[in-house]
């Protein structure tokens, strides 16, 4: 019987996810919406509401006349690109164990790009942190992140940006990561980013340039992700609407 903490639709997506990943439903059909909310002790509704959560994600499919089917291609999609995510579940998505390591935490002033993006004063400081993700001892992902200093506690210590970013926002600075304004944009490494992921310099990099905004509309992380393409594929479905 499932409780109500997280809600019921994400308990029976997750349930239903599951059984999907452990191959459970015969011939990757999926029991009718009655059966599961029987099985789960919840109502139909439920049951419906997580199956449209699946279908939007890709994991299923319906057919007319016929039920609600496992998508064995949607089931690469292991990130939705446009949700927030921290790096580490997107390794763990991948079948790898992530570790983090900071590489440098520093205060500084911020550039003219650093300012106009977080919309800080001339002359008002940033803390720049250099986080690494790794597979075992392999690099995956690089990211350089900026945040306006007037938010980060002068007693933040580097091992205090090893969780998500946002926990550390939200723990230090009390600030809610609400949205990223993301762009994907294709780079090559320069000398310094292919020593760090252990790539040939001028190597093609994909890149992530986002904007974090609190609650209040208003910009408190400037962050570049760099992802090495031949350990990490970041796939999605494109539908006609």
């Amino acid at each position: 019987m499932l409780e109500r903490k997280p809600s019921l639709t994400e308990q029976a997506k997750a349930y239903i996810k599951q059984q999907i990943v452990d191959n459970a439903f015969e011939g990757d059909r999926i029991p009718s919406e009655t059966d599961l909310a029987s099985e789960l002790g919840v109502s139909r509704t439920t049951i419906r509401d997580a199956l449209s959560r699946l279908e939007n994600e890709g994991a299923v499919y319906r057919k007319q006349g016929s039920g609600t089917y496992v998508n064995r291609a949607g089931l690469q999609i292991r990130q939705r690109l446009e949700e927030m995510w921290s790096y580490e579940a997107v390794l763990r998505a991948h079948g790898y164990t992530p570790s983090v390591q900071i590489l440098r935490m520093e205060r500084h002033p911020a550039s003219e790009e650093a300012a106009e993006q977080l919309q800080l004063e001339e002359g008002a400081d940033v803390v720049a942190v250099e986080k690494l993700f790794l597979e075992d001892d392999e690099p995956v992902i690089f990211t350089h992140n900026q945040v306006p200093a007037q938010l980060v506690p002068e007693t933040a210590t580097p091992e205090d940006w090893v969780p998500p970013i946002y926990e550390f926002l939200l723990a230090h600075a009390h600030q809610r990561l609400n949205y990223y304004l993301s762009e994907i944009v294709p780079v090559t490494a320069s000398k310094k980013l292919a020593d760090i992921l252990h790539v040939k310099p001028g190597k093609a990099l994909i890149s992530f340039v986002e904007i974090g905004y609190n609650e209040e509309n208003e910009p408190i992380l400037w962050t570049n992700s760099y992802f090495r393409d031949d350990l990490l594929r970041l796939r999605l479905i494109r539908r006609q609407v």
